[in-house]
């Protein structure tokens, strides 16, 4: 049995011949009384025990209607699509793999965005709002679940259906988190029953749709255990808690953003690109994010300024920005409209110019050498590519791996890949004839998740991750798919702010950390450690001396992450910055900058600009200067003394442009 099998929520006893029948003859018992609401078998060829079983076990019967009352197509009729089992024959893949249809119409549309809960049930976003912002909307959250692990859906729930242009939702701290534009909002469902508590409360607004586009989006819980997510090219939303006077908002125009799910603290992580629409993060706790046009991988690095359009200006004083990381372009040049159906030259660079969703595998059903690498849509081009992540300097790099999927079809239109905790990978496809930029209508009716798979994936009981000890949590920290650890850990962190004793939890993270001899895993202890409480500041502090740069760099994260650090610290930090001999880590003390008081930043500006060697980095001059701008106007004579001590050409070009500016 699977090392998850003893926590199944569905045990039917060690002899199942035995109780199968009691249970079939009981849920018969349930249908005849009223007690329960038989669904749909999405495929009629079905038969078998256990497809019975789960046709019986939903609470809410299945519409077999692809769209809500008064939401209808207004894509041209003449323009028609396939089939979705049709268009699961188009599809190719490496040798070796395996793709089912887990879901299409009529029991999915538009499916825009996907979560997963901690039982492995799949959430589906179905957005009918796009192209036109309305006040009220019609948009959908579904839940699906496959009992017999097929890769098809055996039950399909409607949670929610009264949502408003709906782009993103994410599950955790007892309910959906959703992107419902102009809010950010969270539909409670504490016992966890797949009925709301109540209705949406909202959390934030501001957020502006203009731009049917490029709006909210994207919802991921990130290692530090905050809610992540983005939002594109629009004018400035202004973003607060409800009521907030609009000059205490926030501004952002474009770019990452994140949310805590305790203080409800909002932050703008980065800001330019232009249509940021995915994001994940690797197994260090990098983060990567797709972006739709320019370039599109980008490294998330908190406080940049990214590339934007020239004409664009949020910031004055940035004076230069930092740009993706690709060393590549996915399609073969000319306009942009060209590379519409990924044909001849933009096919062999990769389909074109357009990329929704992000996913670094890291799950334990693909082959090793996925593992890592990054995944991310191509519209124009109707595939999945795959670029390669490698360091370079500070950063990184992503080289063009071989593309992955192809749907051959041009109404293809990937918008996100998920992998589950099997280790199997869900992809939406929007499917549509258009993309953003055509306005001929939108065929609201079609969508299809399909589910890709290596060999025969592992087959897992029943289970439900709430079932498990603190420490069996801990001990997920261990596993080899990404999805129990991030499960697990978001778990740990709801427990320990409800009070829950975390004492024999500590100890096994403190175990993990002290004696697995893996970075990743020690950071997957350290990240659970700090949400739970279960490290303080005097303990952080060894750990900047780690032999690991990644463990020391995460230490300087943390400890101005949350608090300001103390003198100890501070001084430690000063040290750093000139003797470190990691890139990565200089870059987040340059990143530690805009979360310090400014009388803080002078010193360990001063050592971070003695390096030479990070002269030609991609990112190390950009964060060093937007960590010291606001030095400057403060004390335009002690910034100009350290001029002949900077050794990164960049920064004195921008500390002397930035003094004359000076009023």
């Amino acid at each position: 049995m699977n090392e998850l099998g003893r926590f199944s929520l569905f045990r039917l006893g060690t002899n199942m011949q035995h109780a199968i029948p009691l249970v079939i003859s009981t849920l018969l018992l349930m249908v005849v009384t009223g007690g329960l609401i038989v669904t749909d078998v999405p495929s009629a060829a079905r038969t078998g025990v256990s497809s019975r079983i789960a046709a019986t076990t939903v609470l809410e019967k299945s519409s077999r209607t692809a769209l809500p009352d008064g939401i209808t197509n207004s894509q041209n009729p003449a323009d028609k699509t396939i089939s979705p089992q049709e268009s699961l024959k188009r599809i190719t893949v490496p040798d070796g793999f395996k793709v089912t249809l887990f879901a299409g119409e009529p029991d999915v549309a538009q499916p825009i965005a996907s979560t997963f809960d901690d039982r492995g049930r799949l959430w589906v976003a179905e957005c009918f709002s796009h192209p036109r912002w309305r006040p009220t909307g019609k948009d959908r959250i579904l839940i699906f679940e496959d009992t017999d692990q097929d890769g098809t859906f055996d039950t399909r729930k409607v949670f929610y259906d009264q949502c408003n242009y709906l782009t993103g939702l994410v599950w955790g701290h007892g309910g959906i988190w959703i992107c419902n534009t102009p809010r950010l909002m969270f539909i409670p469902d504490k016992n966890r029953d797949d009925i709301p508590d109540g209705p949406p409360v909202p959390l934030l607004d501001g957020w502006v749709h203009n731009n049917p586009n490029n709006v909210l989006n994207n919802l991921n819980w990130g290692p530090d255990g905050w809610l992540w997510g983005s939002v594109g090219n629009s004018a400035i939303s202004k973003v607060g808690k409800p009521g907030t006077p609009e000059e205490e908002r926030q501004q952002i125009s474009r770019g990452i953003w994140r949310y805590h799910p305790v203080d409800h603290k909002f932050e703008v992580v980065a800001l330019g690109a232009v249509n940021p629409w995915g994001l994940d993060w690797d197994d260090y706790g990098q983060g990567f994010f797709s972006n739709c046009v320019l370039g599109h991988l980008w490294h998330l690095i908190p406080g940049a300024y990214y590339q934007r359009r020239n004409n664009e200006r949020d910031y004055p004083y940035a004076y230069s920005r930092i740009t993706w990381i690709a060393d590549h372009l996915h399609w073969g040049g000319g306009h942009w409209t060209d590379s519409r159906g990924g044909h001849g030259d933009h096919s062999v660079a990769g389909g074109g110019h357009a990329h929704t969703g992000a996913m670094i595998y890291l799950a334990d059903n693909w082959p090793e050498k996925y593992r890592g690498s990054y995944f991310v849509s191509n519209l124009h081009g109707n595939r999945i590519n795959n670029d390669i992540l490698r360091r370079k300097g500070s950063g990184y790099v992503a080289s063009h791996g071989k593309d992955f999927l192809f749907g051959n079809h041009l109404w293809f239109r990937c918008l996100w890949q998920r992998y589950g905790p099997d280790g199997g990978v869900f992809i939406g496809d929007w499917h549509d004839f258009g993309e953003c930029h055509d306005n001929d209508g939108s065929h609201r009716s079609s969508g299809r998740i399909y589910k890709v798979t290596y060999g025969t994936p592992k087959s897992i009981a029943a289970f439900d991750l709430n079932d498990l000890s603190s420490v069996e949590l801990a001990e997920l920290q261990l596993h080899e798919n990404e999805w129990y650890v991030r499960h697990s850990r978001r778990l740990l962190h709801e427990r320990s702010i409800a009070g829950e004793p975390m004492d024999q939890a500590h100890t096994k993270l403190r175990t993990i950390f002290r004696e697995n001899s893996s970075v990743p895993r020690k950071l997957r202890a350290l990240w659970s450690l700090m949400l739970t409480r279960g490290i303080n500041e005097p303990e952080m502090q060894p750990l900047l001396d780690h032999e690991s740069e990644h463990i020391r760099a995460w230490a300087v994260r943390l400890l101005v992450d949350r608090t300001s650090p103390n003198k100890e610290t501070l001084a430690k930090f000063v040290a750093m910055s000139r003797d470190d001999d990691s890139q990565l880590v200089r870059l987040f003390l340059a990143c530690a900058l805009q979360r310090l008081p400014v009388e803080h930043r002078w010193p360990i500006v001063e050592g971070l600009i003695g390096h030479a060697d990070d002269a030609e980095d991609q990112n190390l001059p950009h964060m060093i200067w937007y960590g010291m701008e606001p030095l400057v106007p403060l004390d335009r004579t002690r910034a100009l003394k350290l001029i002949p001590k900077c050794k990164i050409p960049l920064v004195r070009k921008h500390i002397a442009r930035r003094t004359v500016a000076v009023k």
